[in-house]
């Protein structure tokens, strides 16, 4: 016998076991390549079910490795007992933060409360969702900083999210006794009207000891322009009540101050020699939620991605010379589509490193 034969036939032995472990590791490499190269909107590429096929690929690596390794039963029952308790000891130890935090982050998922692009708020932050994650949901702010929320804070604390069909924006704003309020709530709802709000409603909603509190309220269809709507209301509410001759000025201001009997505060209409005096300000959402906007833009990509290839699935069985020309486009237009989307994940992909 050659004294090579003992160690070939030791390797041999052990070779079950080393396929089974680097083909497992082969499976989890491309499964993360899948995920992370793989035209995926920006709410679907860490999705759950990912992540969880990685969780459970490695501990079934792990299992399966000790049953193929050449040991006695005696050692490889241990060695499974010891796997054992070391996964219940890490799940128990763990159970706080990380198991909870998936189990909220599938219950969101299952719930289907909201999704990439929607605005969220929880208690005093606000933001527009950008990511979904197994533990974690990220949302940008209007300062345009990141912000990730554990998916069990998410669970644990009632959140109102803005539906994408429209919501009610609203201003309030206290003045005196002394105006009339069946002059004051005609020109709240001319000034909502013009910031372009449907269905508009105006109520009193304060009787203070020194003014009355309006409310000012409508719909709002866009809500991409939220922010920039709340800002238009409130500026068109200044535009005109003080072309009506209003004071937005409170009876407490007035008593500290020593003014003529027909003295008015009302701002002088200033001319600006740049443009005209009604130019529409810019936008601010556009720069504020650029990732969110991204992952709306990236999910609608995915979406036309889809139908195009439904298309082409139900053009390519047909035999007519009509069927190749319109293949020919659908084609060119699933090239461009994929160009536009590859641009847009590195673009998401530049706003998280």
């Amino acid at each position: 016998m050659s004294p090579n034969e003992p160690l070939l036939q030791s390797l041999w032995e052990f070779l079950p076991a080393a396929g089974i472990f680097f083909g497992l590791v082969a499976l989890i490499l491309a499964l993360h390549r899948y995920t992370s190269r793989r035209q995926l909107s920006a709410d679907v590429r860490r999705t759950i079910v990912p992540q969880l096929l990685m969780v459970c690929c490695g501990a079934l690596g792990i299992i399966l490795t000790i049953v193929a390794l050449p040991l006695t039963e005696t050692t490889r029952g241990q060695m499974l007992a010891l796997v054992g308790v070391v996964f219940t000891g890490i799940i128990a130890l763990s159970s706080t933060t990380f198991v909870t935090n998936a189990l909220a982050g599938l219950m969101l998922r299952l719930i289907r409360h909201y999704r990439a692009g929607d605005f969220i708020r929880i208690n005093d932050l606000f933001g527009r969702v950008t990511e979904r994650g197994l533990f974690h949901t990220e949302i940008q702010t209007p300062e345009r900083n990141l912000t990730t929320l554990p998916n069990l804070y998410l669970v644990s604390h009632p959140h109102t999210v803005v539906r994408s069909s429209g919501t009610i924006i609203s201003a309030r704003l206290s003045l005196g006794y002394d105006l009339d309020h069946h002059r004051i709530e005609p020109l709240l709802a001319a000034a909502a009207e013009q910031a372009d709000l449907q269905e508009v409603f105006v109520q009193v909603i304060a009787l203070g000891d020194f003014a009355i509190t309006y409310k000012v309220s409508g719909f709002l269809s866009d809500v991409k322009q939220l922010l920039a709507a709340q800002s238009n209301l409130r500026r068109k509410i200044l535009d005109v009540l003080h072309q009506d001759g209003v004071e937005i000025v409170s009876p407490r201001f007035m008593n500290q101050r020593i003014l003529d009997g027909a003295a008015q505060v009302i701002p002088e209409v200033q001319t600006s020699t740049a443009g005209p005096l009604e130019e529409e300000p810019p936008v601010p959402e556009a720069v504020i939620f650029d990732k969110a906007e991204t992952a709306v833009r990236l999910d609608q990509l995915q979406a036309r991605l889809a139908d195009l290839s439904e298309k082409r699935k139900a053009l390519a069985k047909r035999r007519d010379a009509a069927a190749k020309p319109a293949l020919e486009r659908i084609d060119a237009a699933i090239h461009k589509l994929e160009a536009v989307i590859a641009s847009s994940r590195k673009a998401l992909d530049a706003e998280d490193s």
